[in-house]
């Protein structure tokens, strides 16, 4: 009926015309109603809800455009085109608001997790809470855009006749086009529910120091796929999700940053242990490094020519923890230089020995003349 009365009023016209001025007058009229909204939007919201205001802010650009898909989709019959045309057009406008939508969902998600996150400072002394919920809220926050992202494409691949299997094996695993999708995707949603399972049990945390494959760094992002932990020497090692909950690690800040550092001296027997340790308490206390907690020297092994002494101080990061051990093993030696020289590692050579030594060369000598 209304492609009958545009016929009969707009006939002369050519028939790309009024298609066109209706596309145009439909986004014409969703950019006005948009702005309209916008400004409804603003006053109603005011300043007493940050996070809606954040949200509907960045999406602005979003939503105009899913507006103006509304409204050209209304005026798509309106227009006198084919069936196929108009199929075509409806299903591409379909698909452009379902991307749209997820776009959207992608945002306030990201913006969600921003807002959470603002009241924690993860650079602090004391982080550990901060580093927590970091870990927690950005983690869910990957897992939350995979999800998004998963089902926004399936949505979209359902709209497609050729393909719309494959949209459907996305949200459940039907038939071989299902199993091979699955078996294809093992490897995501493995590292997807690894990322799960670390965001609540929390086995590293950003900003953890850790261990892992011999290598010694921290935590430096958390993906929904991988880990990447910045080495002392600022390389990047890059390791899957899962392997924090298949193998075994080290995480030297699991409950507290506090860590006991050691430094290893030998010495000669003859070193003086009670005025070393003092030497270390007094290197320990003038350093700003230094906790304050733990301060102790021990004898530890015993060989045919020296001592082992092992000086432990704890510092409350384990950065500070390297410096601190440096520093105490640098001044260590210098203390033993200077005030106990006869303290340093020497080789003895008796007179026994010697004497048996120069025996065993004269009856070597005696038996090659001989």
């Amino acid at each position: 009926m209304l492609q009958a009365v545009t016929s009969f009023y707009f006939g002369a016209m050519p028939d790309w015309l009024l298609p066109v001025g209706l596309a145009l007058g439909a986004i014409a009229v969703a950019i006005v109603l948009h702005s309209a909204l916008v400004a409804t939007m603003r006053r109603w919201i005011g300043v007493n809800h940050p996070y809606l205001r954040s949200v509907f802010t960045n999406t602005k650009g979003a939503t105009r455009l899913a507006l103006i898909i509304i409204i050209v989709s209304l005026a798509v019959p309106v227009a006198p085109l084919s069936d196929s045309v108009q199929s075509f057009f409806s299903r591409a406008l379909g698909l452009a608001f379902i991307i749209l939508a997820g776009w959207v969902a992608l945002i306030a998600t990201k913006i969600a997790a921003d807002f959470y996150l603002r009241r924690f400072d993860v650079l602090a002394d004391d982080n550990l809470l901060a580093r927590k919920h970091y870990t927690q809220v950005r983690i869910l926050q990957r897992a939350a855009e995979t999800l998004i992202v998963i089902v926004t494409v399936g949505a979209a691949l359902m709209t497609f006749e050729a393909v719309r299997q494959y949209g459907i094996s996305l949200f459940a695993s039907a038939g071989v086009a299902g199993l091979v999708v699955a078996l294809a995707a093992r490897p995501v949603f493995a590292n997807l529910i690894a990322g799960v399972q670390i965001a609540m049990t929390q086995p590293i945390r950003v900003y953890d120091a850790v261990v892992v494959e011999g290598e010694w760094g921290w935590i430096e992002e958390i993906t929904s796929a991988f880990v990447v932990i910045k080495l002392w020497d600022w390389r990047r090692l890059v390791v899957p999700l899962s392997y924090f909950i298949e193998k075994p690690f080290q995480n030297w800040t699991r409950e507290n940053a506090s860590i006991i550092g050691t430094v290893l001296v030998h010495a000669d027997y003859t070193v003086p242990v009670d005025r070393v340790r003092d030497k270390l308490k007094e290197i320990a206390k003038a350093s700003p490094l230094w906790d304050g907690q733990v301060v102790n020297l021990q004898v530890t092994d015993a060989t045919e020519g020296t001592v082992e002494l092992r000086a432990l101080v704890s510092a409350r990061t384990s950065p500070a923890a390297w410096d601190l051990r440096c520093e105490v093993r640098e001044k260590l030696i210098a203390f033993l230089q200077e005030e106990l020289p006869g303290s340093l590692p020497r080789v003895r050579a008796s007179m026994s020995d010697g004497a048996v030594r120069r025996r065993r060369i004269s009856e070597a000598n005696v038996e090659h003349a001989s």
